[in-house]
């Protein structure tokens, strides 16, 4: 019996030591990817930029309670700069925790005047052939679009803060349209307290 856990005890630490020097030679690449999928994520949303600097910022307590209501966490936030250093706006990154999969997280490109200028989805694991359309459906429709808010629709979009649902994926529809209204919440938060202008 001692000898069959000697050798139990032997496989185990083996195989502890291979996932751990597996993990060290994985971890460096697999940084590199997330940190190019933000960058590819920025460009999308505010292809004019040149370069993006990440600022720090926590919303106010009224509008975390707000975005918390929404389902909606904030991510990353940067400032999209000019060739010359000037501001243009700000890219965000926000989550809706009510997917029909999951998190759905997406970056969004406001201007100074408080254009949407784009959405770029970067996780979405809904039900393929309904809420994976999202990308092809639904980020096109926020394209260059100015509204405080955005609603979704079943019949059709006659205003320009409305969307078309996505047929029978309603609740990946309103996940995002959330998710883009809490960005929009905290963008138009900074652009009037002035954050990193």
């Amino acid at each position: 019996m001692l000898k069959e856990a000697g050798i139990l005890f032997a496989i185990t630490l083996i195989a502890g030591l291979v996932l751990g020097v597996v993990n060290e030679l994985t971890k460096d690449p697999i940084r590199i990817q997330q940190e190019k999928a933000v960058q590819e994520a920025c460009r999308a949303v505010f292809a004019d930029a040149a370069a993006f600097e990440e600022l720090e910022y926590t919303p106010e307590e009224t509008l975390a309670g707000e975005l918390s209501g929404m389902g909606v966490k904030l991510g990353k936030v940067y400032r999209a700069l000019g060739g010359e250093g000037s501001m243009l706006g700000y890219v965000v990154e926000s989550a809706s925790t009510e997917g029909y999969g999951g998190n759905i997280v997406l970056y969004l490109g406001v201007t100074m005047d408080g254009t949407l200028n784009d959405i770029s989805i970067l996780e979405i694991s809904e039900t393929p052939g309904l809420g994976m359309l999202a990308p092809e459906v639904l980020a096109p429709q926020f394209h260059n679009r100015k509204a405080e808010s955005f609603v979704y629709t079943k019949s059709g979009a006659a205003a320009d803060n409305e969307i078309d649902a996505i047929t029978s994926a309603t609740i990946t529809t309103k996940a995002v349209t959330n998710a883009v209204n809490g960005g929009l919440k905290a963008a138009q938060a900074m652009l009037e307290g002035g954050v990193g202008q």
